[in-house]
């Protein structure tokens, strides 16, 4: 890409979309095409093609996708499938009929199947059944990676895909209706480390700037309260009659799965990476028999349980860590294979504890 080359993010407000933005600017590529949903409606086919044909952009980082948890896969499966197929056949087609140069689509690592041998190539894609939990979604992204390889193979367009791994950073989702995992951690520790100071004022503040606090989560910062002698209110005594509760932080599952992070602004910088290799290799990897597919991820992985730790500790509170059982733990393990990432020259910089000390410090400025 030139610096003045016409860019396309969308999903720019997204965890990836933001963060390809900033590695953009900070790259000094000034030509950048944005639009937000009060705009463009991304699932209007029509609408898009009309986008793309008055502004022309030469390359489009597709990172627009409705994402979220265990919880919210499980709950929405059909927003989910509907929501994510739609976008990327409107961006995807409409980028083959108006002649961009390149594309990168962003999938996610839950496209492997559910007991993928570890850690997971590109070429174990549909070698097995999916992971349940999120079933949907991955579905959509597999056939996003799959229209990009066949527009690819019939128009000779220029398209790749990306596999993540589990992201977080800036701008992330911490609602814990919807969240993934980290951030929703980072949050609960938050809300137990207000709880046991006995701030509710900070804790009504969280609610209104993140999100309705649900009332499990509620009964187990009055436990907290209790715990650490602190007073609570009377608009909050109502979540006192779980006095049974242990006064600690409930997170879902067992603890025992691990799992692979990566800084959002590593994966921008990843994907302006790819987007930017020269023609001979970036041609290779779209001629390759499997899907033009890269894992991205830092090739480490951690248990949930340690994580909480880890967590906790960074945002300061000294409580106990309680993991309920009756709640899934989704795949056991879930390590990418970066050794096709790696080989083309590009590594992480950011290490786990920088990454999540960082993003604490972003989660209180909002």
């Amino acid at each position: 890409m030139k610096k003045n080359s016409s860019i396309y993010v969308a999903g720019h407000t997204g965890l990836v979309g933001s963060a390809i933005i900033r590695k953009l600017k900070a790259e000094s590529f000034s030509n950048l095409i944005t639009c937000g949903h009060a705009e463009l409606d991304l699932t209007r086919q029509a609408d898009v093609e009309a986008f793309f044909q008055e502004q022309k952009p030469e390359y489009v980082f597709l990172a627009a996708a409705k994402v979220g948890g265990i919880l919210a896969n499980d709950t929405f499966p059909a927003d989910f499938i509907y929501s994510n197929i739609v976008i990327q056949t409107n961006i995807i087609h409409a980028a083959w009929r108006t002649g961009v140069k390149r594309l990168l689509f962003l999938g996610s690592s839950c496209i492997y199947p559910g007991e993928c041998p570890q850690p997971m190539k590109e070429e174990y894609l549909l070698t097995g059944p999916l992971e349940p939990t999120n079933e949907p979604y991955a579905v959509a992204k597999i056939a996003g990676i799959k229209m990009c390889q066949s527009y690819n193979r019939q128009y000779g367009t220029n398209f790749i895909s990306v596999m993540p791994t589990n992201l977080y950073g800036p701008n992330d989702n911490f609602n814990l209706e919807t969240s993934h995992v980290l951030p929703a951690m980072i949050r609960k520790s938050h809300l137990a480390k207000l709880a046991a100071k006995g701030d509710w004022d900070g804790i009504i503040k969280d609610g209104q700037k993140f999100g309705a606090i649900p009332e499990d989560i509620m009964a187990n910062l009055a436990a907290i309260a209790q715990y650490y002698g602190r007073l609570i209110p009377d608009s909050f005594k109502s979540f006192t009659s779980a006095s049974d509760l242990s006064p600690g932080i409930t997170m879902w599952g067992t603890g025992a799965p691990c799992r692979e992070f990566l800084h959002v602004d590593d994966l921008a910088d990843a994907c302006v990476f790819i987007i930017n290799l020269n023609e001979k290799v970036y041609r290779s990897l779209l001629a390759m028999d499997i899907p033009a597919l890269i894992n991205i991820g830092s090739g480490r992985e951690i248990s949930i349980n340690e994580l909480s730790l880890v967590i906790k500790n960074i945002v300061g509170f000294d409580g106990e860590i309680i993991f309920d059982d009756t709640r899934p733990d989704g795949m056991l393990k879930k390590l990418l294979d970066v050794s096709k990432i790696t080989g083309l020259g590009w590594e992480p910089k950011i290490s786990l504890k920088e990454g999540i000390s960082s993003t604490y410090d972003s989660f209180k400025k909002i």
